[in-house]
């Protein structure tokens, strides 16, 4: 008889891991939640049918507790919360709810080779970014890495996955508060957590949940892992104390890995040259700290190959990327910025803001924007949460409300002159304006109309 699992959301993760279950002799249910439309529903029936399972759509509470009751074990998808009743319907009956990457890692430690060291990223900003890097260090240095988890490729597709230039030695795991939530073994032989601010208050039952999955990066570590945290947030160094064992710290200053005459240093000398970077904002230089102390405590690198690295790096999109420079004015795609936190980052990088925030906002104080005034020339608020964003500003700087992203283009246009930065940053989600392409989608738009933009001359756009 086999055994039964139940994958809750099918998309990305919830495909690779039916497909995982089904190869090591599971019978997989599944269920989901969202169907947008024809084309999704297909498209996720379609999954469902590959693995031999038949879709459950939009489940009643009734049948989520049937689906449950005929399981032995409940994994839900990154996209589903902790609140779902899917959730409450597993503790109630017993039955274990399982993470992806931890599944993963159980299934990588059973590896016929033997396992492959596992690196990992956590905290609320800068994952993504920190993830590549550490990948395109571990390539630098000569490995195939495999950059997964919270990225397009979840950590149970790459287990038998291979690189262009051959079978992945390594990975670099993208940990995700939704995939550290409900670990049993998952850990790595070196993992950072680089900050932690309020988010996902949509996903999490509240703010000390969210912290707590966060800590789980640390909680199944061996005597030889070394956790690695931001010296700077206290939050991050509560838990690194409190995890034990052997610790390292990263931040521009007092840390042990920090800036200094204009380079980066760690306990062992010099790393890399701050002017050899391919870009050196200030989260810039914190986030190359993270990614070397996470090789060189793993020694699966040297300075060198971190040095090689930072100097070719190529930034992924989304993420404070240079759009276009009009007239003096210079433009930045930042649309990843789906927290106050993360657009705090970006706006604390230029001195002189016209800012386009606002879209679904995730149960986050939007006010705090504001505490950055003194970097702000300007606001135009956008999307669902226009007037929340807009309001954080009265009587403190020029605000406005664009009703698309075409008329935020022209109005910042207008308002903008030489010296100033356009920050597309907008501390919200994008699924009021974009409810199927998520942020890339806004972010695409956005850059599309400031590359129109930049095509026709001042007096032709005020004409």
């Amino acid at each position: 008889m086999k055994r039964t699992a139940l994958v809750y959301g099918i998309a990305i993760a919830g495909d690779a891991l039916a497909h995982q279950l089904v190869n090591r002799g599971w019978r997989v249910l599944i269920a989901d939640d969202l169907i947008l439309n024809d084309k999704a529903t297909d498209k996720k029936r379609a999954m469902a049918q590959a693995v031999g399972a038949t879709l459950v759509e939009k489940p009643d509470a009734a049948v989520v507790q049937k689906l449950v009751e005929q399981s032995e074990m409940v994994c839900p998808s990154p996209g589903v919360p902790e609140t779902h009743a899917v959730v409450a319907a597993a503790v109630a009956a017993g039955v274990p709810i399982r993470t992806e990457i931890d599944l993963a890692y159980e299934w990588e430690q059973q590896r016929a080779q033997g396992p492959r060291p596992i690196l990992a990223i956590t905290g609320t900003d800068g994952k993504t970014t920190v993830t590549m890097l550490v990948a395109h260090i571990l390539a630098t240095a000569g490995h195939r890495p495999a950059a997964v988890g919270n990225t397009e490729v979840p950590f149970a597709a790459a287990l038998s996955d291979a690189t262009p230039n051959g079978n992945v030695d390594v990975f670099a795991v993208e940990c995700s508060s939704f995939r550290l939530n409900w670990l049993d073994s998952f850990r790595a032989e070196a993992a950072v957590w680089l900050n932690m601010a309020p988010d996902h208050q949509n996903w999490h039952s509240s703010i000390a949940a969210y912290e707590a999955a966060k800590a789980r990066i640390w909680e199944h570590r061996r005597a030889t892992d070394v956790a690695i945290g931001f010296a700077d947030d206290p939050i991050v160094m509560r838990n690194l104390r409190a995890a034990g064992g052997i610790t390292r710290t990263f931040s521009t200053r007092d840390a042990d890995y920090f800036v200094a005459d204009n380079h980066l240093v760690g306990p062992d000398g010099v790393i890399a040259a701050v002017s050899s970077m391919t870009r050196d904002l200030p989260h810039d230089l914190t986030n190359a700290l993270a990614a070397a102390a996470l090789v060189l405590e793993s020694g699966l690198a040297e300075s060198s190959d971190v040095a090689a690295a930072l100097a070719t790096f190529r930034h992924p999109p989304h993420r404070i990327e240079p759009v276009a420079e009009i007239d003096g004015v210079r433009w930045f795609n930042d649309s990843k910025a789906t927290s106050p936190h993360a657009a705090l980052t970006a706006i604390r990088s230029f001195d002189r803001v016209v800012l386009l925030a606002g879209g679904l906002n995730k149960g986050l104080d939007l006010s705090s924007l504001a505490t950055e005034k003194d970097h702000i020339k300007a606001v135009i608020g956008l999307g669902s949460s226009a007037a929340d964003i807009t309001h954080a500003f009265d009587g403190i700087r020029p605000t406005s409300v664009a009703h698309s992203m075409k008329e935020a283009v022209s109005m910042a246009d207008d308002l903008a002159v030489a010296g100033d930065v356009v920050l597309l940053s907008p501390a919200c989600a994008s699924f009021d304006w974009y409810p199927s392409g998520g942020y890339p989608a806004r972010g695409d738009d956005f850059r599309h109309l400031v590359e129109e933009l930049a095509v026709r001359p001042k007096e032709v756009r005020n004409g």
